[in-house]
C-alpha cells in the first residue's frame, strides 16, 4: 500500500560501517562524515513525515456549493431591501408633492418645529416637567373671565409685592423665562377667590331682581324668599319680622328662667294673668327641643304602648297633649295653662285626682321650679301601689345621679331602670313601694337640680 523510504535501503549500508580508528582523519574522511550526516538528517525527516496523521482527502465541490447557497441568499435580501427603498422613494415623492400644495406656509412650520424639537432636545426632562407644572396651573385656574379680569385687583398687587421681595431670585411676570410661576395650593386659591369676591361685592352697585345673582342651592334655597332691596316697605317688614323673632327670644329666655327659679305656684300666677306667655313659652320650647336627635316624649311613648291599654296614665306638664293622642290608654292631663281642650289647669303639685287612682305618672321636662319634692309626694297619693313613676330630664340638670335616685327612693319609691346613655336627657323608672319615709321637715339635697337655662345667641 506505502512505498518503502529511502532510510530502508540505505539502513545497511550503515550497518556495515567499521569503527573508525583514532587518528589523524584525512580529508576523505571529512567528506564521508558530512554526507553521512546529511543522510541522518533526511531519514529523520523521513520518519517525521510518516508519524504525522493522514488528512482525509476532500470532495471536490463541496465548499464552492456553500459560496453559491450564500450568494443566493445575498441576492434575494438586496432584492427585497431595493423594494422596500423603491416605496419608501414613492413615499416620499407622494409627500413632497403635497407639501408642495400647501405652499411656502408648510415649509415655514417644518422649519418651526424643528427648532422646537431641538429646544425640546436641549432642555431634556426639564421641560417635560414644566409641561406638567403648566397644566396644573390651568387646571386650578378659574374658568369664567370675570375672575379672569380681576387678577389685577389690590390682592393681587400685595402678593406681587409680597413674592417680589422675599425672593429677589423669582423671574419677573415679563421676562421670557422657561420656569413657570409657582402654583398655589387648593386651600390657598380658595382664599384669594374669597377675597376677590369680597372686594367686589363691596363696591358693586345694587342690581335689579332681574339681574340679581341665583341664591345658593343648599341652605339659602330653604330659607324664604328676600324681600326686593327697593321696596322700602318689604325691608320694613324683614326688619320687624326680625326684631320680632329677637323679643320673642328674649320673652322665652325671662319665662324660662322664672319658672325654674320660683315655685309652680308663681308660674301659675304669671302665666294667669298673661295667657299669651305660655303660647309663645311653648313655642320656644318645643323649637330648642325639635333639635334634638331624639325626644323623650317618644321614647315613653313607645314604652307605654308595650304595656296593657287598660292602665291609666297621668301626664304632669302635658303641654300639647302629645302623649294622650299617641296611646290608647285612659290619660289625665295636667298643666299651668291650656292648649287642648283635654288640658286640666292646675298647680301639679295639687291636681284633682283621688288616692291611689293611677297606674302610671309621668314627668316628661316639667320637674321644674323650686318644690320639686311637691310634686313626687303628689304623684306617690295618685298613683296605686306598684304604681310606676316615669322621670325624663335634661342631663346637664344633674349633679350627682346617685344623690337623685336616693332622695326619690326615700319618697316611696325603689329604681326598677334607669337610661344614661343619650346626650341630652336621662330617662329613669320608679315603682311606689308605700309612702314617704321621712318627713315634710326632712331635706333631700339630691333633689336640688340645676336650673335649665338658655343663652342669647
Amino acid at each position: 500500500m506505502f512505498d518503502e523510504p529511502e532510510w530502508t535501503e540505505e539502513a545497511p549500508v550503515a550497518t556495515a560501517l567499521a569503527p573508525v580508528a583514532t587518528g589523524p582523519r584525512p580529508a576523505a574522511a571529512v567528506q564521508t562524515k558530512g554526507s553521512k550526516h546529511r543522510q541522518l538528517l533526511a531519514t529523520l525527516r523521513a520518519l517525521e513525515a510518516a508519524s504525522l496523521p493522514q488528512q482525509p482527502p476532500s470532495l471536490p465541490g463541496s465548499d464552492s456549493e456553500e459560496e453559491e447557497i450564500e450568494k443566493k441568499k445575498k441576492r434575494r435580501k438586496k432584492a427585497s431591501f431595493a423594494s422596500a427603498s423603491a416605496e419608501v422613494e414613492e413615499k416620499r415623492k407622494k409627500k413632497r408633492q403635497k407639501q408642495a400644495s400647501y405652499g411656502s406656509d408648510s415649509e415655514d412650520e417644518e422649519v418651526e418645529r424643528k427648532k422646537k424639537s431641538c429646544k425640546q432636545a436641549l432642555l431634556g426632562s426639564g421641560s417635560v416637567e414644566e409641561e406638567k407644572r403648566k397644566s396644573k396651573c390651568q387646571k386650578q385656574a378659574p374658568s369664567s373671565r370675570a375672575q379672569h379680569l380681576d387678577s389685577g385687583d389690590q390682592t393681587d398687587s400685595k402678593a406681587q409685592k409680597g413674592s417680589a421681595t422675599n425672593d429677589p431670585h423669582k423671574p419677573s411676570p415679563g421676562s421670557a423665562s422657561p420656569q413657570p410661576p409657582h402654583a398655589l395650593s387648593r386651600k390657598q386659591w380658595r382664599n384669594r377667590q374669597k377675597n376677590k369676591r369680597r372686594h367686589k361685592n363691596k363696591f358693586r352697585p345694587p342690581q335689579p331682581p332681574a339681574q340679581a345673582p341665583a341664591l345658593a342651592p343648599t341652605e339659602e334655597a330653604e330659607a324664604p324668599p328676600a324681600p326686593r332691596p327697593d321696596s322700602h316697605e318689604a325691608r320694613a317688614g324683614a326688619l320687624r319680622a326680625r326684631m320680632a323673632q329677637r323679643l320673642d327670644g328674649a320673652r322665652f329666655r325671662y319665662l324660662n328662667e322664672q319658672l325654674y327659679s320660683g315655685p309652680s305656684s308663681a308660674a301659675q300666677r304669671l302665666f294667669q294673668e298673661d295667657p299669651e306667655a305660655f303660647l309663645l313659652y311653648h313655642r320656644g320650647f318645643q323649637n330648642q327641643v325639635k333639635k334634638w336627635p331624639l325626644q323623650p316624649v317618644d321614647r315613653i311613648i313607645r314604652d307605654l304602648r308595650q304595656r296593657p291599654a287598660s292602665l291609666v296614665v297621668a301626664d304632669f306638664g302635658c303641654g300639647d297633649c302629645r302623649l294622650a293622642l299617641s296611646v290608647r290608654n285612659p290619660v289625665h292631663c295636667f298643666d299651668l295653662a291650656s292648649l287642648d281642650s283635654r288640658v286640666t289647669v292646675c298647680d301639679m303639685a295639687q291636681v284633682p285626682l283621688e288616692d291611689e287612682s293611677v297606674d302610671v305618672a309621668v314627668f316628661c321636662l316639667s320637674l321644674m321650679g323650686t318644690n320639686i319634692r311637691d310634686f313626687l309626694e303628689e304623684a306617690n297619693r295618685v298613683l296605686k301601689p306598684g304604681g310606676l313613676l316615669k322621670v325624663a330630664e335634661v342631663s346637664s340638670r344633674f349633679e350627682d345621679v346617685r344623690a337623685f335616685l336616693g332622695a326619690v327612693t326615700k319618697l316611696g319609691f325603689k329604681v326598677v331602670s334607669k337610661d344614661l346613655t343619650n346626650s341630652h336627657f336621662f330617662l329613669f323608672d320608679f315603682q311606689k313601694t308605700g309612702p314617704p319615709r321621712v318627713g315634710p321637715k326632712a331635706e333631700l339635697s339630691g333633689l336640688k337640680l340645676q336650673p335649665c337655662l338658655y343663652k342669647r345667641r
